[in-house]
């Protein structure tokens, strides 16, 4: 079903037509060398054994990343018929050696001739038409180098109008252990890649906690499409800055229904979260899906490099609600501006689980790194007394914990805590990690008398 075009670096052993007693030894050594050299480069009989990598979940259009959705289904690669276009599948091994690699492909409109890299080498294979799927053997490639490899494919020619449909990249050989890392299932959330975080650890002596302030700097190169850099999380909701479209940002502040429900319809009239204020230019409405609640955000073009303060407030409201209200610092402006007030039902609480996140929300994106910089932390308690933070923990989602993708990480660096994911690299950061970083001593100078609607 396959024909090798360019052979690369294969061996082939001559066969040996008669024996002379007199060097069976060597004849003897001849063949340990050929069984060491098959068992190095299995071939093609391997790859039906070989570890069966979904193209749906690990593979996206590298020149094009907003075609993957589109080239990209739930079965893996399908209507693939430009030669633009390059192919590439993900996968992340921590021993080196030879690869065999192999293709599960179906090319039912006609014959195609593919291009397949690895590293510094090159297979072109002809695909012969087909009405099923077949396992195709590509060729024997080195691993030189442990950590993400990527697989690229590249069309270059065909009889039909597509490449072929490729459900798996079929890997096998020394560089593919069982420990071979990629995702293999809830491909949604494995294409979206992990989301990381920063757990705050308070001062005990603050008591309790009134307000909360944070600051974000998006290094340049790191404002990426789907990014949300959440500054100010709590118990019961997240405030911080998205990156929506090439021409659309947001400052968003959101607080979680005490409703347990994906579908914010659902929600009882006594359970729902109610807005008591908005600020200038912000929008309101309910979101889904991940919980359910009440939303506000700013369309507001942040930039990168730019310093941005958060400050959230919550405190109890009567007996059985809570009262969580928003600002936002643009050094720019030099001024706060509120976003939004909201009242919580069946809760009676300051604040309390203070932490920061990193995550990307559109799945294409999810092939292009990204990282923030979270400084100067610090919580206020109801005597007005400033308590700076300078302890958290890192942690990551189930997409990171079950080593579906390992591109994670965070730490501290020029006195600021980081987050960064995505992108496939190599060098993550253990889950649970404590880290710490350098009191600066200085809060901010908030005249809260003069906060937009503090006192309405």
């Amino acid at each position: 079903m396959i024909k090798t075009i360019k052979s690369g670096k294969f061996h082939y052993w001559p066969q040996l037509f008669f024996v002379v007693a007199v060097f069976s030894s060597m004849i003897a050594c001849a063949c340990s060398k050929e069984g060491t050299e098959e068992r190095k480069k299995p071939g093609s009989h391997q790859i039906d054994d070989g570890i069966f990598i979904p193209t749906a979940g690990n593979t996206w259009i590298v020149n094009q990343y907003k075609k993957s959705s589109h080239l990209i289904t739930d079965d893996g690669v399908r209507n693939w018929g430009d030669a633009r276009d390059t192919i590439r599948t993900f996968f992340h091994t921590t021993q080196t050696g030879f690869l065999d690699i192999g293709l599960r492909i179906k090319s039912s409109s006609g014959a195609s001739k593919l291009k397949i890299e690895l590293q510094d080498k090159h297979q072109e294979i002809e695909i012969e038409e087909s009405d099923e799927f077949q396992n195709v053997y590509v060729g024997n490639f080195n691993v030189e180098s442990i950590g993400y490899q990527e697989i690229n494919l590249c069309g270059i020619s065909s009889n039909g109008k597509d490449f072929g449909e490729i459900s798996h990249v079929i890997i096998a050989g020394e560089a593919a252990p069982a420990s071979v890392k990629f995702v293999k299932d809830d491909f949604y959330w494995g294409r979206r890649g992990p989301s990381v975080h920063l757990g705050y650890e308070i001062p005990e002596e603050a008591g309790d906690v009134e307000y909360f302030y944070n600051e974000i700097t998006v290094p340049r190169g790191n404002d990426v499409i789907g990014s949300y850099f959440m500054a100010n999380g709590f118990s019961h909701g997240y405030f911080g800055i998205q990156v929506n479209s090439e021409t659309e940002r947001r400052v968003l502040f959101s607080v979680w229904s005490p409703y347990s429900t994906d579908n914010p319809d659902d929600i009882p009239e006594d359970k729902r979260i109610v807005l008591l204020e908005k600020g200038e230019g912000v929008n309101v409405g309910e979101f889904g899906n991940e919980g359910s609640g009440g939303q506000s955000y700013k369309k507001f073009m942040w930039e990168t490099g730019k310093t941005y303060g958060f400050l959230l407030k919550g405190v109890p409201y009567g007996s059985e609600s809570t009262v969580y209200k928003a600002w936002f610092f643009d050094p720019d402006a030099g001024e706060w501006a509120l976003i939004a007030s909201f009242k919580r039902p069946e809760t009676n609480t300051h604040l309390k689980g203070l932490y920061s996140f990193l995550e990307n929300f559109i799945t294409d994106a999810g092939v292009l790194k990204r990282k923030g910089h979270y400084s100067n932390q610090w919580v206020i308690n109801g005597s007005g007394e400033w308590y700076e933070i300078t302890k958290a923990t890192f942690t990551a989602d189930a997409t990171a914990r079950k080593e579906a993708r390992l591109d994670y990480g965070g730490g501290v660096e020029n006195g600021k805590f980081y987050l960064k994911n995505c992108g496939f690299f190599d060098g993550n950061t253990t889950i649970g990690t404590a880290l710490s970083r350098v009191e600066t001593g200085e809060h901010p100078e908030i005249n809260f008398d003069q906060l937009p609607s503090e006192n309405n």
